[in-house]
């Protein structure tokens, strides 16, 4: 399996190569997690696009209007906003980077077949994206 990051949005610097590399090492990480349907994929693309990307894909996909964080299509796909991920962290007072590593888990989580539209299976998407990541960065800066 691959998996790719695209940057198709100017507004935000991002350093993609390390977010690519991010990518890789929690994907195992996301598999060994109770689901299923991850390891099916041949390729995974991370595509980092802009707020008004994002609402065009979120009304046209899911009939809400506005941006959202992430967007993942079962093929594959994973679409990222960097602007919300710019506002998230400044509301939760943590950084652009975590803020970015928060949504590639979630996208792959999706994809291995987490949802979280009810409360409990929101809380156990929740907790399942918040041991990989503090896995995947444990001693990192």
């Amino acid at each position: 399996m691959t998996l790719s990051v695209f940057n198709r949005q100017r507004k935000i610097a991002i350093d993609r190569a390390a977010l690519e590399e991010f990518g890789r090492r929690v994907l195992p990480l996301c598999a060994s997690e109770k689901g299923r349907g991850l390891t099916n994929l041949p390729r995974i693309e991370i595509i980092l696009i802009s707020d008004r990307r994002m609402s065009a894909l979120h009304r046209r996909f899911m009939g809400i209007a506005g941006p959202t964080d992430v967007i993942t299509f079962q093929h594959g796909e994973i679409f990222i906003s960097t602007e919300t991920a710019r506002r998230q962290a400044r509301e939760q007072g943590t950084t652009l980077r975590h803020e970015l590593h928060l949504y590639i888990v979630h996208g792959l989580l999706h994809l291995h077949g987490f949802d979280d539209l009810a409360p409990a299976d929101r809380r156990r998407m929740h907790a399942a994206q918040e041991k990989v990541v503090r896995l995947a960065t444990s001693g990192r800066k």
